[in-house]
């Protein structure tokens, strides 16, 4: 998967961004496991991507339910047995 950003937060620490290969759009955030830090990649469609691109507040209610693993069902990539936590 090569996910490129479009829309990057510092501050709240999330980006908004397509994986190339298929064209789904993302969100997504730095996650640390103590052993290695990464970003887990959730799926969302294209009017998600516009509305959390023009809307920090709703953006920020979605990513703080992935950050509490609230909509896991929508991950591009399932995590391993040492899954990390929000960062």
């Amino acid at each position: 998967m090569k996910f490129s950003r479009i829309y990057v937060n510092r501050e709240e620490m999330f980006s908004l961004g397509v994986e190339e290969t298929s064209g789904q759009f993302y969100v997504s955030f730095p996650v640390s496991s103590g052993f290695v830090d990464y970003a887990e990649y959730y799926a969302i469609d294209a009017d998600m991507f516009e509305r959390f691109h023009h809307d920090l507040a709703s953006a920020l209610e979605f990513v703080n339910r992935c950050r509490r693993r609230e909509m896991d069902e929508l991950l591009m990539q399932k995590p391993g047995s040492n899954r990390g936590s929000a960062i």
